[in-house]
C-alpha cells in the first residue's frame, strides 16, 4: 500500500493544534478512492456524499472463500474522566501499519453517540494527528444509523402502549377485527408472524374464523402488566429531565396513565442487536425476540407478539451496512454500531469486522476497538462478540497513560473541565508504580483468553523517561509481550512505529 494514491504524509505542528483544526486542515480523499484501495467496486457500496459510503453485506458473500487478515483488539486500563486515548491509539496504530509499514489495514470503530459528543467528553474520532475524518460528520449524524435505532425503538414503545390501550377498551371480537380484518370478500387470514404466537399458545388452526371464543381471547390479549414493562423511549441527547416521565395524560387516553422514561438511543437493545447480528435475517429474528415485559400471568412478551418485528427490521435495513470512512493519513475505517459497555457489550459490529478481515486478506490487519476498560470492553469482546462471530484475535492492545496510572495509584481527584493537579504535571514515579497494579490486573485478565498482550503507553508531553520506564517494567513483569511508548497523538502514524519512537 506504500504506493497507494490514498496515503497522505502529514505536516505535523508543535504544539499540537486543536483536534478540529487538524481535522479541518486536511481535505479528505473521495471515499471512492478509499474503496478502490480495498478492491471494492461501485456495486459494493452506496455513497453518502463525497466522504462516506455504506459497504453492502453482499461483499461478505462474494469473499466468503477468501482468507482473513490478522485480528487485533484495542482496550484500555480502567478509564478516568479524561479518557486514556483508546480511539486515538487505535487510529494511530492503523496509520502506522498502513502509511508506514506497508500493510493492508482497516480500522473498526463504534459510531459515537451525540450525548457524549455534546457533553464534556466530546467526540470519539480519535485526537491530534490520529483521527477519522471528516470529524464533524463522524461525530454527528454520519449515515443515520442511530436515528434509525431511535425510530425503531420508539415504534416498539408506541406499539406497547397502544396495545395496552386497545385491550383495555375493546371486546375480544373487536380486537380480532383489528388484528385480522376481513378482506373485500369478508374472509379473514392470519399474518405469517401470528402463527408463531398461535403455536406458542398451542393453537394449530389456520383460519381466524375457526377459533373458539376461548382461543380468540388467548390470541388477541397479550394482557401486558404495565408495571413489568422494561422498554423505554430513547433519544440521542443527554436530556436528564426525560429520565422519568408520565405518559397517557391526554383526554383521549381515558386515564391510562403510567410512569416510564427516556434512555439515550445507544442504550437501546436494538443497538446491541445491530452490533451482534450476522445477517439481515439474523437481525430480523433478534429484533422479534426482544422481551419488552411480562403478561400479568408472568409470561414474557416479545416484539413479535406485538407484530412489529418486521417493521423494526424495515427501519433498520440500511443501518445493518457499515460506513466506510478514512483516517487523516488516508487509511480505511469502518464505523458501525455503538453500544455502551456499561449497558451492553461496548464493541462495534461483527459484520464490520468480518468484512474488514476479508478485505485486508492474509497478512493484513484489522484493528477493532473495545469500549471502556479491558475488564468490560475487552472481556465482553472475548466472551460475547467472539463467541457469536467465531473470530479469534491474535493480539490484544491495552492502552495506558501516566496520568491515569497516577490517579489509580491514589493521586488527587481528576474532574473533567477543571485544571489538573500538580501531581499529574510533574514527575512522581512512586505514584505511577502504585497505579500499575491496575494495569497488571488488566494484563492478566486479558492473557487468560490465550492472546498476547501489548501495552501502548499513550505519551503526554509532561511524562518523564523514568515514569515511562516504570510502566514498561511493570507491564513486562505482569506478562505483557511488549510495552511500547507511543506518540501518535503528536506525530500521527509515525509516532506508533517502533523505529521512530523515543
Amino acid at each position: 500500500m506504500s504506493s497507494s494514491k490514498t496515503l497522505r504524509k502529514l505536516q505535523v505542528v508543535s504544539p499540537v493544534p486543536a483536534d478540529i483544526d487538524i481535522a479541518n486542515s486536511v481535505e479528505p480523499f473521495h471515499i471512492s478512492e478509499i474503496a478502490k484501495e480495498l478492491n471494492l467496486s461501485s456495486n459494493h457500496y452506496d455513497l453518502y456524499g463525497k466522504y462516506k459510503a455504506k459497504v453492502l453485506l453482499s461483499v461478505l458473500d462474494e469473499l466468503q472463500g477468501s482468507g482473513d487478515g490478522y485480528y487485533v483488539v484495542v482496550g484500555g486500563i480502567t478509564p478516568t474522566p479524561l479518557g486514556e486515548g483508546k480511539s486515538t491509539t487505535t487510529v494511530g496504530l492503523c496509520q502506522a501499519l498502513g502509511a508506514f509499514l506497508d500493510k493492508k489495514v482497516v480500522t473498526c470503530l463504534r459510531q459515537p453517540s451525540q450525548g457524549p459528543t455534546f457533553g464534556i467528553k466530546g467526540g470519539a474520532a480519535g485526537g491530534g494527528y490520529s483521527q477519522v475524518i471528516p470529524m464533524d460528520e463522524f461525530n454527528l449524524h454520519l449515515t443515520g444509523d442511530i436515528h434509525a435505532i431511535t425510530a425503531a425503538n420508539n415504534l416498539l414503545a408506541a406499539a406497547i402502549d397502544t396495545r395496552i390501550f386497545h385491550e383495555a377498551t375493546q371486546s375480544d371480537k373487536g380486537l380480532l377485527n383489528r388484528l385480522c380484518p376481513p378482506n373485500k370478500e369478508g374472509k379473514r387470514s392470519f399474518a405469517n408472524i401470528m402463527f408463531r404466537r398461535l403455536k406458542m399458545l398451542g393453537i394449530s388452526k389456520n383460519n381466524p374464523d375457526d377459533l373458539t371464543p376461548e382461543e380468540v381471547k388467548k390470541f388477541v390479549r397479550l394482557d401486558i402488566n404495565p408495571d413489568s414493562i422494561t422498554w423505554r423511549r430513547v433519544m440521542d441527547v443527554n436530556d436528564r429531565f426525560l429520565r422519568k416521565i408520565t405518559i397517557g395524560q391526554g383526554p383521549e387516553e381515558k386515564g391510562m396513565v403510567r410512569e416510564t422514561g427516556f434512555d439515550i438511543s445507544v442504550a437501546s437493545e436494538i443497538m446491541a442487536v445491530l452490533a451482534l447480528t450476522t445477517s439481515l435475517s439474523d437481525m430480523r429474528e433478534r429484533l422479534g425476540k426482544m422481551v419488552i415485559g411480562n403478561s400479568k400471568a408472568g409470561d414474557p412478551i416479545i416484539a413479535d407478539d406485538l407484530g412489529v418485528g418486521g417493521a423494526l427490521t424495515v427501519l433498520m435495513k440500511d443501518a445493518i451496512d457499515p460506513t466506510l470512512m478514512q483516517t487523516l493519513e488516508g487509511t480505511p475505517v469502518l464505523v458501525h454500531a455503538g453500544p455502551f459497555a456499561n449497558i451492553a457489550h461496548g464493541n462495534s459490529s461483527i459484520v464490520a469486522d468480518k468484512i474488514a478481515l476479508k478485505l485486508v486478506g492474509p497478512g493484513g490487519f484489522v484493528v477493532t476497538e473495545a469500549g471502556f476498560g479491558a475488564d468490560i470492553g475487552t472481556e465482553k469482546f472475548m466472551n460475547i462478540k467472539c463467541r457469536y462471530s467465531g473470530l479469534t484475535p491474535q493480539c490484544a492492545v491495552i492502552v495506558a497513560t501516566i496520568r491515569a496510572l497516577k490517579m489509580h495509584g491514589g493521586g488527587p481527584e481528576v474532574v473533567a473541565g477543571k485544571p489538573l493537579d500538580h501531581a499529574y504535571l510533574s514527575e512522581n514515579v512512586t505514584l505511577v508504580e502504585a497505579g500499575c497494579v491496575n494495569l497488571a490486573r488488566h494484563i492478566s485478565n486479558t492473557k487468560a483468553y490465550g492472546v498476547n498482550v501489548v501495552v501502548a503507553v499513550n505519551m503526554f508531553s509532561t511524562d518523564t523517561e523514568a515514569e515511562l520506564n516504570a510502566v514498561r517494567n511493570a507491564a513486562l513483569t505482569a506478562g505483557a509481550f511488549d510495552a511500547v511508548v507511543c506518540t501518535h497523538h503528536a506525530h500521527g502514524g509515525k509516532g506508533a512505529v517502533s523505529e521512530f519512537l523515543p
